[in-house]
């Protein structure tokens, strides 16, 4: 029960990596805002955290929107007494924005500014908000969902991955202007993790293709990515702050030659 005591917010927090870092941190005793633009899914979470036996409210929150953030967080301030952890991770990723990002050449600029508006402009309004409302309680633990591709470049997806770049240079920022407030700033940059998302929208070869490229030899979960969230808020990471963490299964650990290699070594000599 780490976070008994601990009130923490999660965005996008009605599916994905967001819904599991909300069930996680409810388990661990956390009073957890289920924050998403999606009210119907948002509920369906804050149920099974509560059937759990957790405490969860939920909150709208359109990260393009400030006012969303100043009331949502109002409303835990005012019910809970504080605001301790916040856990950055919606993005503007709607189907059209993720047709759309080809390349420089092609996207339309109006893509490219809402994929901007929603992940980097929608990241730093969260972190605005948190701040203030952490202020008066000594501190609290901020963590940003970045991304593989926001650490190294990718062939397509370049306003996804630029703006993810932006998102993990935000939390370096963060950390650097609130860190004698007790206000620690993180980031975790996952790679492609399995979802059912993911897999009703991305070809399989393409998901085994990402597989293959990791040194574990499998793709990662949502709680993977849960687990790591839920340490960088928790205490004992009380002296980690500035610092994005890869939960990507060593996709970027490696030389881009990595699969190759292994195909050409591993694979008998013919004749």
């Amino acid at each position: 029960m780490r976070f008994k005591g601990k009130v923490a917010i999660v965005t996008g927090g009605a599916s994905g990596l967001g819904k599991a870092t909300a069930l996680r941190l409810a388990s661990e005793g956390a009073v957890v805002g289920v924050a998403d633009i999606n009210d119907s899914a948002a509920a369906a979470a804050v149920e099974e955290i509560r059937a759990a036996g957790g405490t969860a409210e939920a909150l709208h929150i359109d990260i393009c929107v400030e006012e969303d953030f100043k009331t949502a967080i109002a409303r835990m301030v005012d019910g809970y007494g504080k605001l301790d952890i916040l856990h950055n991770n919606a993005a503007y990723t709607a189907p059209e924005a993720i047709s759309q990002d080809t390349d420089i050449l092609e996207i339309p600029v109006d893509i490219w500014d809402r994929i901007f508006e929603g992940t980097v402009r929608g990241t730093m309004l969260g972190c605005r908000h948190a701040i203030l409302a952490m202020r008066p309680n000594g501190g609290g633990s901020i963590i940003n969902t970045a991304s593989m591709y926001g650490v190294d470049a990718f062939y397509k997806m370049p306003a996804y991955g630029v703006s993810k770049a932006a998102v993990i240079h935000l939390t370096k920022q963060v950390a650097t202007a609130f860190g004698r407030e007790g206000i620690r700033c993180n980031a975790v940059a996952p790679s492609m993790i399995t979802t059912p998302l993911l897999e009703a929208s991305i070809p399989a070869a393409f998901i085994e293709m990402n597989a293959e490229a990791t040194l574990t030899g499998y793709l990662g979960t949502p709680e993977d990515v849960a687990q790591a969230v839920a340490w960088l808020a928790s205490d004992e990471a009380r002296y980690i702050t500035g610092h994005v963490i890869n939960v990507d299964g060593g996709s970027t650990a490696h030389l881009a030659t990595y699969s190759d290699a292994r195909r050409f070594y591993d694979t008998p000599a013919q004749g």
